[in-house]
């Protein structure tokens, strides 16, 4: 078993490079449709001082969809588009009836409040007859309200200035229209970017560990390293597959199914067990006669592949419940189409680049550690220790505050003390047991004193003096439950203060949510941005009857997700956020809005 389980790591080993070979014919594929600003060349000109005309002339065998157009400017207020009567037709692509136009189309917009110059940003999205859809673009134009009649084309398109809401619609087009190698190279490049995020890193101290606790030294520790490496993230690579497909086919995120406590508790249990087992309590291994047959059927192999690959599947079960924008475009392909091969196809790609800091773990552990002896004691127990940090991660939105700040103070302080009065201690040891023991000992202060965050322990004691400094650290949300309260709260909105509207859906299990409150919303500029909005809230922690329900109204498979309505309710849906934004970013997505 572990024979072919090893040849079937070495043939996926081999097809990987081949699927960066074959990468650049399937770019050269898509370079028979046109860029989006040429299939689409957008112009426009003042009819009189209170009327915008937005020409657009389509390229033969494209078209564009009438639902996609959105028009915003700065300097100015535009009133409601008047369009021409498009093409009806039942589109594959969205699984509906649209309205289309080829050829051309012609818009006007009312405009009001234009003193002089102002800018309009034109946001539409477009498809080939190929098959090729475009993501959501955005063309720029320099009106003036006193230049009557002066013809004005687009510049610079901007594809991402729509914001994410159109990263992940515009890669499900992507999906749509693309080309099976173009899209696996897309996607495993996404799957890089994505392996810096907190729903991936914590799986390298998982896998360092199994290294380490396998590392034997001779010259085929490097090979034995990465192969380690390789089935642990094929393990995990399919496990998150499989889950997204199953998620994309029944249309609700399971991830919120496996982030309930008693879930949650078990896992963190395993992993502190596992962590006990490099402090050498107990020596976890195959049973004698299991590890001999496996041991005889791989030619006198370890026998251990299966575990570390289970490993790898268990991971991805508790350390990756986070949506991002690929992950939400690939999704929302899965249940729109159906198409279970290239959407999974391209999960398994987009995992596939995840696992890539994990493989260079592996490709560099057997050259980075010395041979096996003394040392190997200690790199276990910092393994060990990292494991049970994880373990308190894994917990950590399901148990209060607190508990989570005493949890770190106990971790940082028992380490920090075990390195100070261990036998022999050199002063690299004593000065790493100082350092964690300092560490344990400001959370412990910080919970003495009411602190209930770990990354910030002392913030609440310099809060203290300044209420609104305190009140300004957190945003206040109005909270909603259902689509009804949603419905409500817009309307109420559209008949008073006429304020735009955010939407944020939020859990507790949730990360990067966690990610945007402490980091994103509390900058300035943000907060300044939010300071002229109604902020709207629904907490699906609970995944129940009515958290699905919103999630379903929205065609999303799990939080972080941020939805944005005008001051009439209609939502922007080209302005969604998809996935964790940082601060700089997000102030641009709210400008955009303006």
């Amino acid at each position: 078993m572990a024979v072919a389980l090893r040849r079937l790591v070495i043939r996926i080993l081999l097809l990987l490079p081949l699927a960066v070979l074959l990468a650049p014919s399937a770019a050269r594929a898509a370079d028979d449709y046109l860029p989006p600003d040429e299939a689409f060349q957008l112009s426009a000109r003042m009819l009189d001082a209170g009327t915008l005309e937005l020409s657009y002339r389509i390229a033969a065998g494209y078209y564009m969809y009438r639902d996609r157009f959105h028009f915003s400017a700065e300097g100015a207020t535009l009133g409601e588009p008047q369009f021409p009567h498009g093409v009806t037709k039942y589109d594959e692509n969205f699984q509906k009836e649209v309205e289309t136009y080829h050829d051309a189309v012609v818009v006007r917009v009312p405009v009001s409040g234009a003193a002089g110059a102002f800018a309009v940003a034109a946001v539409s999205q477009g498809c080939a007859d190929k098959g090729l859809c475009y993501p959501p673009m955005t063309l720029k134009l320099s009106m003036s309200a006193q230049q009557v009649g002066a013809v004005v084309k687009a510049g610079g398109a901007d594809a991402s200035a729509a914001g994410a809401g159109g990263d992940a619609e515009g890669i499900a087009a992507v999906l749509n229209g693309g080309k099976l190698w173009s899209i696996l190279s897309l996607f495993f490049v996404l799957g890089i970017g994505l392996s810096f995020t907190p729903c991936v890193l914590p799986m390298v101290p998982i896998l360092s560990s199994i290294i380490v606790g396998q590392q034997g030294g001779g010259s085929g520790a490097r090979a034995r390293s990465f192969l380690l490496s390789v089935d642990y993230a094929l393990g995990m690579a399919l496990v998150y597959t499989a889950l997204g497909v199953a998620a994309g086919m029944l249309g609700e995120g399971l991830s919120a199914y496996l982030q309930n406590p008693w879930i949650l508790g078990a896992f963190a249990l395993l992993m502190a067990g596992l962590a006990l087992s490099m402090f050498d309590l107990y020596t976890l291994q195959v049973p004698a006669a299991l590890q001999s047959k496996l041991s005889d059927s791989s030619g006198g192999g370890s026998g251990k592949w299966v575990g570390v690959f289970l490993m790898g599947a268990i991971s991805a079960l508790i350390v990756g419940p986070c949506v991002a924008a690929p992950l939400a475009g690939a999704l929302i392909y899965i249940s729109q189409s159906g198409n279970v091969l290239l959407g999974g196809g391209a999960l398994f790609a987009m995992a596939t680049g995840m696992s890539v800091p994990l493989l260079l773990i592996g490709a560099s552990a057997g050259a980075m550690l010395p041979g096996a002896g003394a040392w190997m004691g200690a790199v276990k127990r910092f393994f060990g220790v990292l494991m049970l940090g994880t373990a308190l991660w894994m917990v950590a939105p399901v148990i209060p505050d607190w508990l989570q700040v005493l949890g770190w103070a106990a971790l940082g302080i028992g380490y920090g003390a075990f390195l100070l009065w261990s036998t022999p201690a050199g002063w690299v040891a004593r000065g790493f047991g100082l350092a964690f023991a300092a560490l344990g000992l400001l959370q412990l202060v910080s919970v003495a004193t009411g602190g209930r965050d770990a990354l910030a322990p002392l913030s609440h004691l310099r809060a203290q003096g300044d209420a609104s400094g305190a009140q300004g650290a957190h945003t206040h949300f109005a909270r909603v439950r259902s689509s009804a309260e949603l419905d409500a709260a817009l309307a109420q909105n559209a008949a008073g203060e006429r304020r735009p509207v955010m939407l944020d859906f939020y859990a507790d299990w949730c990360v990067s949510c966690k990610e945007m409150e402490r980091f994103t919303f509390t900058d300035a500029r943000v907060k300044q941005s939010f300071e002229r909005m109604l902020l709207l809230q629904i907490d699906v922690t609970a995944n129940n009857g009515d958290d699905r329900a919103m999630l379903k109204r929205f065609n999303l498979f799990g939080p972080p997700g941020i939805m944005f309505f005008n001051a009439d309710g209609r939502e922007l849906a080209d302005r969604r956020v998809i996935g964790y934004q940082d601060a700089d970013r997000f102030s641009a997505t709210l400008q955009s809005l303006q």
